[in-house]
């Protein structure tokens, strides 16, 4: 069964030939290198489209064993993964890359519990998209995942912050807190970078949503997620965050 709308393929082939005319597109390869994971042919082959369409360049996986190869291989820019995939799933190669992966991961689910994305979350992914869905949904998300990243990457590395025991290297993205250094998947990162700069000071999530993830379409949870993850990596340090009931959150040292 296939979770993406049958009838945006003739918008595809119709915006691509238009695209394919116009001498300000961008050049093919000339944002970065995408890795679309899904044992579903039809998904990987729209996805690309849409994707070499803005300027990617792409490569395709279409089961677990081969998404770890070509993502070890390749290093791609971002990997745009399906959970639900014969081999090792989603889940279990965000387990596989390890929580030191650099590289972005969009999950792509067709399951409608909470529970998956979640998970991957949790294992290190940075964002979801749940099937069917809109390949220029995909493609914002693509966009504004890597912006973030690559504004991140160009962070002076003399750029230190400090409050209470923590120290964030931004140059280096390295955290440490209480002696210790801190294990940080990219995104818990950037956003305990983001609310250390702002310290007691209460942020909403749809604050941290732009701050972070560089918009306000994720869902509210992705916030609460990433809160708890970074909660329990401080246990131990004077840092905390307090939930502002109605509100957000605000980091304060105690």
């Amino acid at each position: 069964m296939t979770a993406v709308d049958p009838n945006l393929d003739r918008l595809v082939m119709v915006q691509t030939s238009s695209r394919s005319q116009n001498p300000e597109a961008p050049a093919a390869g000339s944002r970065g290198l995408i890795l679309v994971a899904d044992d579903d042919e039809h998904i990987v082959e729209l996805v690309s489209l849409y994707l070499r369409r803005e300027g990617y360049a792409v490569e395709a996986a279409f089961d677990g064993d081969e998404t770890l190869k070509k993502t070890r291989e390749l290093h791609p820019d971002l990997l745009v993964l399906d959970i639900m995939m014969p081999g090792p799933d989603g889940l279990q190669i965000c387990r596989a890359l390890g929580r030191r992966n650099d590289i972005p991961i969009i999950l792509l689910t067709a399951r409608t519990s909470d529970i998956d994305k979640i998970a991957g979350l949790r294992l290190g992914a940075d964002d979801y998209v749940t099937k069917p869905f809109n390949p220029d949904e995909l493609i914002a998300r693509v966009s504004a995942v890597l912006r973030r990243t690559r504004t991140a990457a160009r962070t002076p590395d003399q750029e230190r912050v400090q409050v209470g025991d923590l120290v964030l290297e931004l140059g280096e993205r390295r955290a440490a807190a209480a002696g210790r250094e801190l294990t940080l998947t990219p995104k818990e990162y950037d956003l305990l970078a983001t609310m250390a700069r702002f310290p007691g000071v209460v942020l909403d999530r749809e604050q941290l949503l732009d701050l972070v993830w560089g918009t306000s379409f994720y869902a509210m949870r992705t916030v609460d997620v990433h809160v708890a993850r970074l909660r329990e990596k401080l246990r131990g340090t004077d840092i905390h965050i307090e939930t502002v009931w109605g509100t957000g959150y605000r980091l304060v040292v105690e």
